[in-house]
């Protein structure tokens, strides 16, 4: 029973760091609700500003005239 209740204990730290090895993609944080705030253009691609409340990303996003979409590089917390 005592093993059980520490599995049981366990099981969610390891959903959450999987859940936490995902990437940061522009996707993923308008799904969160982040909201773009602005945007930049530079001769590697451009970038996309988004914000929620106090928390502002940087992403990174190229493409090129034969992609079928603009894909995200990264995306960083701007401190």
């Amino acid at each position: 029973m005592r093993m059980m209740l520490a599995i049981a204990a366990v099981l969610p730290l390891g959903v959450t760091a999987a859940q936490a090895q995902q990437p940061v993609m522009v996707k993923s944080l308008l799904a969160q609700e982040f909201a773009v705030v602005g945007t930049i253009t530079n001769a590697a691609g451009g970038g996309v500003y988004l914000q929620k409340k106090d928390k502002l990303f940087f992403c990174n996003v190229t493409e090129t005239p034969a992609s079928t979409t603009v894909a995200t590089r990264y995306c960083k917390p701007v401190e």
